[in-house]
């Protein structure tokens, strides 16, 4: 039966274009990774064949015996990589190797800096694959037949590694993917058998199934295959023999990663539940960690037949950024994942991979400072979200959370809550946050300024996950936590004295000051209040500020505004809650407005004390001009009145 070739030349992805051209310039001195990473691709086509032939035998086409083979030839200058796995169809070929189906894509290109060092690595996280033999080859040719399909629809690929790639049906009576590099010049050294054999045992030893070359033996006409790897399942071999460099490279197969991970756990359960799991915390987050649809790489076996990847019901999300294998001697070999999520076994495994995981953080992060810090630094976004989703032992994962606060001088989050409760002033009862876009917002924010001045510590909460980690956490150390940003501040706590009747003195005094401030500002108070309208809730006095004129706070029972914000920016449509308005009895500007008898001019003020306060925690005017205006004018009043003295 004669085959229509439907050949055709394509264009490449954009983006595959790109990455074709950096990765040959940045990865050029690790050529190798190339064999790693085509020998990676050919063992995943195998467990999804063997998966996919637990529910229908046929598709092992009378070849049940799985191996990834390598050969060289000398003359042609070519190596062959040659799998008998799932194989390829004509849509699935144009959708590997001609695109790059990820998320983070744009983020990932935008985010390289030129710098071959670290764009290599930034190269590594994105996950190379296939693209990597394009560092040793001039052409590449693929040919590929998915199990099952006729040996009419096999496929052809050819490609050049520039803009494009022709495309042609073939028949070809394997299942599987061979591929053959046509190698250049400064790539020769790997026409060598022993190169390819000592690439493969460094790289690739871990792989469970066999992988072949020709036996050299002098005098033989025939050549002989033998197998050059282990070919044993890297997670099955005791603890004791296996070397670190083993574990780094199985952690770059399964996590398709170009770098080492930064930390694992190995653990093998036996008695009535009996399971081995291989779990390990990648050094760098991947571009698509925040798409909470998109698991990254739990792979579930069963009695070491691979059974799927990204099985979600093993891990939780909030530790989505774990790699790894969980092999189970309980489950049945044709679990779904719909059964993954009613499962007694799952949800027993679940909760130990998580232990581990959350035990193996806790030992770096008492052990090891500074690798802590790196992990944090990228993970702990991802972290935080735990508690949303633990309900018992809250403060177990809270222990494990970074702070940025007023107590140090950087925007690096590495303030545990245990350290800051040892730094709490004697009498004091709450642990105090502020909420903010970012670091130079909640540090400068006029609501610290009375902390500061009685050198109180608060948190400088920055992350977008921070309003609904404190909705969650609402105490740590039996220790409530209080925003400084948010209704009523009781400072009495604040006091150094120990000494309850003096604290009732100190309070007493208070209360005399403001019924005072109350009784001298009133007036003014109002007619803010008045000019204002619908722009506050309330105007009232405050003594949580020391040098700024006023302040924004929300209700105790209103949203933040800073949530708000959040939640506007990702489209959700809130009924905006009224701030109030907080002013500083003290500030020069309050006692001006006291005695100004111009309408005109109190109007002003009142609108630019408003707006001011607004900004100062971030905020959107409503109309910047008129603010603008507003101000030019006062400069313009004030700068005449000092002519005239």
């Amino acid at each position: 039966m004669s085959v229509k070739t439907n050949k055709k030349t394509l264009g490449f992805q954009t983006e595959v274009q790109q990455l074709l051209g950096l990765m040959i310039h940045s990865l050029y001195s690790n050529k190798e990774i190339f064999l790693r990473e085509l020998i990676s691709n050919a063992s995943d086509a195998a467990d999804k064949l063997r998966f996919e032939a637990l529910t229908d035998d046929g598709l092992f086409e009378d070849d049940p015996d799985l191996k990834i083979r390598v050969e060289f030839n000398k003359e042609q200058k070519i190596v062959t990589v040659e799998d008998n796995g799932i194989g390829m169809s004509r849509e699935e070929v144009i959708e590997n190797l001609g695109t790059i189906a990820k998320s983070g894509t744009r983020q990932f290109f935008e985010s390289l800096t030129g710098d071959q060092g670290k764009d290599s690595q930034l190269i590594g996280q994105f996950g190379v694959g296939f693209y990597s033999t394009f560092i040793v080859a001039h052409k590449v040719d693929v040919s590929s037949r998915r199990a099952g399909l006729p040996k009419e629809e096999g496929i052809r690929w050819i490609s050049e590694g520039k803009n494009d790639y022709t495309l042609e049906t073939v028949e070809r009576e394997k299942r599987g993917t061979k591929i053959v590099l046509h190698l250049r010049d400064d790539a020769e050294e790997f026409l060598n058998a022993y190169r390819l054999r000592s690439t493969i045992n460094k790289y690739s030893d871990h792989i469970s199934m066999p992988i072949v070359m020709d036996k050299e033996v002098e005098g033989e006409e025939e050549k002989s295959e033998e197998t050059v790897n282990s070919a044993t399942a890297l997670w099955t071999r005791s603890k004791r023999g296996i070397k670190k460099e083993e574990y780094e490279e199985f952690y770059k197969h399964v996590g398709h990663d170009f770098e080492a991970p930064l930390a694992h756990v190995h653990n093998k359960v036996e008695g009535k539940l009996e399971y081995t799991s291989l779990l390990y915390i990648p050094a760098r987050a991947p571009f698509d960690l925040w798409d909470r649809e998109k698991r990254h790489g739990v792979k579930l076996y069963v009695r070491r037949v691979f059974i799927m990847d990204d099985a979600e019901q093993l891990i939780p999300s909030y530790l989505r950024f774990v790699k790894g294998v969980v092999d189970s001697d309980d489950l049945p070999l044709n679990i779904s994942r719909e059964i993954l999520q009613r499962n007694k076994t799952i949800d027993s495994i679940r909760s130990g991979c998580t232990k581990k995981i959350l035990g193996l953080l806790r030992n770096m992060a008492k052990k090891d400072v500074e690798k802590y810090a790196t992990f944090w630094k990228e993970f702990g976004r991802v972290l935080k979200e735990g508690i949303i989703e633990v309900t018992d032992k809250q403060e177990d994962l809270a222990k494990l959370f970074r702070f940025t606060s007023t107590n140090g001088d950087t925007e690096d989050q590495v303030v545990p809550l245990e350290d800051y409760v040892g730094r709490m002033q004697e009498g004091q009862k709450s642990i105090y946050y502020i909420t903010a876009d970012n670091y130079s917002t909640a540090r400068n924010s006029p609501h610290l300024e009375v902390f500061r001045d009685k050198g109180v510590e608060v948190l400088l909460l920055t992350d977008p996950i921070d309003e609904w980690l404190t909705t969650h956490l609402n105490e740590f150390d039996g220790k409530p936590l209080t925003s400084v940003n948010k209704g009523e501040l009781d400072l009495e706590e604040l006091t150094s004295e120990a000494d309850e009747e003096k604290r009732k003195k100190e309070k007493a005094k208070k209360e005399r000051k403001a019924k005072k401030a109350n009784k001298e500002f009133g007036d003014i108070i109002k007619r803010i209040k008045e000019l204002l309208g619908d722009k506050v809730k309330d105007v009232r006095i405050t003594d949580r500020l020391t040098t700024s004129p006023a302040c924004l706070v929300a209700d105790e029972n209103d949203m933040g505004r800073h949530l708000e914000q959040i939640l506007a920016a990702s489209g959700q449509s809130m009924p905006g809650s009224k701030p109030i308005l907080e002013v500083n009895p003290k500030h020069m500007i309050l006692k001006k407005l006291k005695d100004e008898q111009d309408e005109d001019r109190f109007a002003d003020w009142s609108h630019i004390i408003f707006d001011q306060a607004l900004l100062s925690e971030g905020g959107k005017l409503e109309d910047p001009a008129n603010f603008v205006q507003r101000m030019n004018k006062m400069f313009l009043e004030l700068s005449t009145e000092k002519s005239k003295d």
